[in-house]
């Protein structure tokens, strides 16, 4: 067993006994001399051999430490390139829902409206705030309360499509079936049980 040095490798095995008396034994991870910070790994105490456990020891608050096994120094693997035109096209959609939001908050839209138009924006990207209105490709437009008659084809739609249309009042209709079932599986908006009494004849 070697005494531990100023640096430990990647895959090294280390033992620490740290100022509580307590013994941690694992695979070097990571180190960083900076701030004396050493990631190790080992088997999960769950016991699953499909987890592993993952410690970060302050070397600060260690009294010993001995390295079991010292892997052989080698150069760190190349990271994969990063695709940017995808992570800034993901970045710009997602300041834009951050400012549609913004819109709709400014313009007064009821909650039901905010969450109905976060639901089309999971299956249609193209959806906008016009005030309080919702439109949806430059086609449809929903306006409050947002229930299935109130949407319909907007009125400077260069394309007539009833395709369009149609799919729109469907997503707007299993939203409010949605929104009701929540409610009463929560307990509220339950309508009261009346039971009818038939006089029984003697």
């Amino acid at each position: 067993m070697a005494e531990s040095s100023e640096c430990f490798n990647i895959g090294s095995l280390v033992s620490c006994k740290t100022c509580f008396n307590e013994d941690l034994q694992g695979e070097v991870l990571a180190f960083d001399p900076n701030v004396k910070l050493l990631t190790l790994k080992s088997a999960a105490s769950s016991g699953r051999t499909s987890l592993c456990d993952i410690r970060m020891v302050n070397l600060s608050y260690v009294s010993q430490v001995t390295v079991i096994r010292e892997a052989a120094a080698s150069p760190l693997p190349s990271l994969p390139s990063l695709n940017l035109d995808k992570l800034n096209s993901r970045a710009k959609r997602s300041i834009e829902a951050k400012q549609r939001l913004i819109q709709a908050l400014q313009s007064g839209v009821t909650p039901d409206g905010q969450k109905l138009f976060l639901t089309i924006c999971k299956t249609i990207e193209e959806v906008t705030w016009m005030g309080p209105n919702i439109l949806v490709m430059s086609q449809v437009i929903i306006t409050p309360p947002y229930l299935p008659e109130n949407v319909r084809e907007h009125k400077d739609s260069k394309d007539s499509n009833m395709k369009t249309l149609n799919y729109i009042k469907k997503i707007v209709d299993k939203f409010h079936k949605d929104q009701q079932s929540v409610s009463l599986n929560n307990g509220t908006n339950v309508a009261p049980v009346v039971a009818e009494v038939q006089p029984v004849s003697q």
